[in-house]
């Protein structure tokens, strides 16, 4: 498996305060990893220690194959693109300049790319516009623009449709999946917005003061929040029996004597009929049909 961004045990102290505590996360070529997480859990943190913006206090994090010790690391740092909290953008000048002296700190020295860079975000119609006069959907993607001028394979976003109207909120969730599918930039990114995040992300990885509890993929979290019927019944020795001969349901888990999980969709008054039939009494129904919002209070328990 190749992975652009690996972190083992990465450790980060404040004074006296952990942030990052031990923090494994894998990010793999070609991903849009969602990092999930609330306010002060460490995400931002994270970010910035694998942009090199902050020293760790332990562990380790690869990029691209190369360990953040060796020399090497400084060129895959030049492979990736970051915008850490907000975009950092000369506000008098215009997104044209703007990009023209992001390509001077990159060593960039082939200036077509603005053009290109430009129009693939949206803004080659800004003119003499300056950046103090964009709206933040502008400046967020005039941000995303100086990340892609150095041909990055790999940007780190943070919470970058903050603060955005449902419009720009859908501009940049469109521009970042074409980055990723049109180009192949693999991306980390962080949100609040779930439901949104939801609509991007191929992989999530979920973090709680300052631990990374989890990582699981698209298709692993649309399995666990997918519909499903929670039964408490009387005995669920003889359930397979009546569920798979009588109502040809096949897609369930037994959990205990008494409970059990059915993943499709069934009448209550034929599951009820049927398991009165097969001499199973039903004690309870309930029914559950879980988002990423819910999955991840679910996750860490809902406490702050």
């Amino acid at each position: 498996m190749e992975y652009v961004l690996e972190t083992h045990d990465l450790y980060k102290r404040y004074k006296q305060t952990d942030v990052v505590c031990g923090v494994n996360m894998h990010v793999k070529r070609g991903e849009i990893y969602g990092f999930v997480g609330r306010n002060g859990a460490g995400k931002t943190t994270v970010m910035r220690l694998v942009c090199g913006l902050v020293q760790k206090s332990g562990g380790s994090y690869r990029l691209f194959g190369i360990e953040d010790k060796e020399r090497k690391i400084n060129l895959s740092r030049r492979r990736t693109g970051a915008i850490i909290e907000t975009p950092s953008v000369y506000p008098r000048m215009t997104a044209r300049q703007n990009l023209y002296e992001q390509c001077l700190v990159m060593g960039v020295t082939s200036y077509e790319v603005i053009d290109a860079v430009l129009h693939f975000v949206g803004l080659s119609d800004t003119g003499n516009k300056t950046a103090r006069n964009f709206s933040l959907g502008m400046r967020q993607r005039l941000g995303i623009a100086m990340a892609l001028v150095s041909n990055p394979d790999f940007i780190i976003l943070d919470e970058p449709t903050n603060g955005l109207d449902p419009q720009g909120i859908v501009e940049i969730r469109e521009l970042l999946l074409r980055l990723n599918r049109e180009r192949g930039i693999t991306i980390l990114i962080s949100s609040h917005i779930l439901s949104e995040l939801s609509k991007l992300a191929t992989c999530y990885g979920f973090i709680e003061k300052g631990v990374l509890i989890k990582e699981i993929s698209a298709e692993e979290l649309e399995r666990s929040c997918r519909k499903s019927i929670h039964i408490t019944v009387s005995s669920t020795s003889r359930l397979p029996l009546v569920l798979e001969r009588q109502l040809m349901l096949y897609d369930y888990k037994i959990f205990s004597e008494t409970e059990a999980e059915l993943y499709c969709n069934v009448k209550i008054s034929d599951l009820a009929a049927a398991l009165t039939e097969g001499s199973i009494d039903l004690l309870k129904v309930s029914e559950r049909d879980e988002d990423l919002e819910g999955y991840f209070i679910n996750l860490v328990g809902g406490a702050k």
